[in-house]
């Protein structure tokens, strides 16, 4: 029987402005171990790379937003990606918790903007980037959000779209677990890890978002152990 998806909230989505600093770093520092270990910066960076690659050979700098960016790991993956390649690219890292922002900040390097936005809708005008980037936080969102999020990123975005994201089962439940578990003490981590992939959605249902928030060319990747990318454009 697959498992159903709950809808209870995360400690990163309700508890933030009252965690301890120390705990929400941790947690942060965690998500980028996921993403690097079970990879999801792997993900993104293979996605990304032949789209950089063709719009570099243009003139002028190739746009990038992310969104909810977290401790902005994969804008600095993905800038350190450009600077390998000699390739220009200007990335704006967004988010809309200040605390997040903070630490955003902290971690990001040059050629990295970091600014406030609310990923349901976006300040940015039409076709303003290149590049539209959503990692491990689609399962954030219900699924109404969820559509208007990939509707917004198809509104600000010329090229191309890239979410990555768990994907809800039980190896990703199981795996979820020992990866809280074996790493980390942060009660955080530990309770919105399982919890993250009971809130995911199955590649089928990321699709079905997509089609409702009208992307075009739509694929889907599964990325092993229990995470998908799924890409499209406007």
């Amino acid at each position: 029987m697959p498992i159903a998806r709950t809808r209870e909230l995360e400690l990163l989505d309700t508890s933030v402005a009252t965690a301890r600093a120390d705990e929400l770093r941790g947690n942060l520092r965690d998500i980028r171990r996921a993403n690097r270990f079970f990879g999801g910066t792997r993900a993104v960076i293979n996605a990304i790379s032949p789209h950089l690659e063709r719009l570099s050979t243009r003139r002028g700098a190739v746009r990038v937003l992310d969104l909810a960016t977290g401790s902005a790991d994969i804008p600095v993956a993905i800038a350190s990606l450009a600077d390998s390649q000699g390739w220009q690219v200007e990335i704006v890292a967004t988010d809309n918790q200040p605390d997040i922002l903070a630490v955003a900040a902290a971690s990001a390097r040059a050629g990295i903007v970091i600014e406030a936005a609310d990923a349901r809708i976006l300040p940015y005008p039409d076709d303003s980037f290149d590049i539209c980037v959503l990692s491990l936080a689609l399962h954030h969102f219900e699924p109404d959000d969820g559509r208007q999020v990939l509707s917004e990123m198809r509104r600000v975005t010329r090229e191309v779209m890239i979410v990555n994201d768990l994907e809800r089962s039980r190896l990703g439940l199981a795996g979820a677990w020992l990866f809280a578990h074996a790493i980390t003490r942060n009660p955080m981590t530990r309770h919105d890890a399982t919890l993250s992939v009971r809130r995911a959605y199955t590649i089928p249902e990321a699709k079905a978002l997509a089609r409702a928030a009208k992307w075009q060319g739509t694929t889907t990747r599964r990325v092993h152990p229990f995470r998908y990318v799924l890409t499209g454009s406007p």
